[in-house]
């Protein structure tokens, strides 16, 4: 963070163990390879000791608190459902009893609240008090985060207390605001947020050099280029395929800094980005919020025959690598697989692969999970020397970004033999 700007404090003075430490931490040590350093005009921040090469492991580590996010189970309606607070899923009885312990207070938060939800953010800032087993007072910032812990916590004080008197509330909204990462599948899609303060200093880049992905709840933090001694670790804290002003501006809101990193002070791709016809640009442009509930409504169907008609009309007369054209003809590749519709699918997943290589410099897990999107669907219809051919770019990122042990990459590495074996047996016949 900018050391002028008021929440800095928030990020680095957050709870975070000494790099430099040999005790374990959330069952982590961390690697010698790493040291804490005063970064400039960023506050802390951590650099290499050693050199690091590309597709390195520098750091594993567990989460202090984390939640997964309740949206994400309205697909899976077959999931068990906790009796008690009707928001907690679990894909089997031995995950309900596992989740347990965690759960337990939660539940009791989540009944008392019903039926608002509370948001992430207050419910990771619940589960982290739970875990340090700290109670602490709340402020109108907080007020949802003060009802939700009601039950648990029930010296709280009811009234609405006034700023001044609630820093330490203030503050732990901030800090889990800031410092949180969003916890994702293998297909690089949501599912929950964590805090792990060890990896709490490192900094945004929107051109990074390490990369985090995870297996399960574990998070994984790997270098995607070589990095020299003294050298700064760097991530990008936000979803980087968008106009320099946007990406200014969530850092901006979430973060509050503003991002001079060399990517930022020659924004070329804006130009690219914002190519083709701009009254065309725009229909797609003012057509994403209405496409994007559909998507979170699951509307499939709806949400495939706009986006068709979309692409066929206005569409024609933006080039592919425009911002919004992309954005359509990715959310038209989701509603088809959701639908079943596969050459439709491949159709729009063979679009988008250019545009993602051309804005994801490789090595980047995004532009490799497409790969692999792509490639299965070639696969499932057959074509299996493309499906080949496409597994194997996506193989190398994907070593090198989440490693050869981890799942995604497993799976991937059986896709190629499979492709493989099917393109002896067509030979031999």
């Amino acid at each position: 963070m900018r050391p002028n700007v008021p929440l800095t404090s928030w990020r680095r003075a957050y709870v975070c163990p000494d790099v430099n430490s040999t005790r374990r931490t959330h069952g982590q040590k961390m690697a010698p390879k790493l040291e804490r350093f005063v970064s400039p005009w960023k506050g802390n921040g951590l650099r290499a000791t050693v050199r690091i090469e590309e597709g390195e492991l520098v750091y594993v580590t567990e989460p202090l608190a984390y939640c997964v996010c309740f949206h994400l189970f309205s697909r899976h309606e077959t999931l068990l459902r906790c009796s008690q607070c009707k928001m907690a899923r679990y894909c089997s009885a031995t995950c309900q009893r596992r989740a347990w312990s965690d759960h337990k207070r939660e539940c009791k938060c989540l009944q008392s609240l019903l039926p608002r939800i509370p948001t992430d953010s207050v419910r990771l800032a619940a589960r982290l008090i739970f875990a340090m087993q700290r109670k602490q007072g709340l402020s109108q910032l907080a007020t949802m985060l003060k009802l939700y812990l009601h039950k648990e916590v029930p010296d709280l004080p009811q009234d609405t207390p006034s700023l001044s008197s609630c820093r330490d509330a203030l503050s732990l909204i901030a800090k889990v605001t800031c410092n949180c990462f969003t916890i994702s599948d293998g297909e690089l899609q949501e599912i929950g947020v964590g805090l792990y303060p060890s990896l709490s200093l490192l900094n945004h880049d929107c051109r990074p050099n390490c990369v985090m992905v995870f297996e399960g709840t574990k998070l994984l933090l790997r270098a995607v280029r070589g990095l020299s001694p003294g050298e700064e670790l760097t991530i990008s804290y936000i979803e980087t395929l968008s106009l320099n002003e946007d990406r200014q501006q969530r850092l901006e809101d979430q973060y509050c800094f503003t991002c001079h990193c060399q990517r930022c002070n020659s924004p070329d791709n804006d130009k690219l980005m914002l190519s083709g016809e701009e009254s065309s640009w725009r229909v797609l442009k003012e057509a994403l919020p209405t496409l994007e509930e559909l998507k979170a409504k699951s509307n499939w169907q709806t949400l495939v025959e706009s986006c068709h008609r979309l692409l066929s009309t206005e569409g024609k007369r933006v080039p592919e690598e425009n911002l919004y054209k992309l954005r359509v003809t990715d959310m038209a590749l989701d509603a088809s697989i959701q639908l079943g519709l596969w050459t439709e699918a491949v159709e729009y997943g063979q679009k988008t692969l250019p545009v993602y290589h051309l804005y994801y410099p490789d090595p980047h897990p995004v532009h490799g999970v497409q790969l692999v999107r792509v490639g299965k669907l070639q696969h499932y219809l057959a074509h299996i020397e493309e499906a080949l051919d496409t597994f194997k770019q996506a193989y190398r990122i994907l070593k090198v970004t989440h490693g050869n042990d981890h799942s995604i990459t497993t799976d991937l590495l059986m896709k190629m033999e499979e492709c493989r074996a099917e393109m002896v047996q067509q030979s031999s016949r």
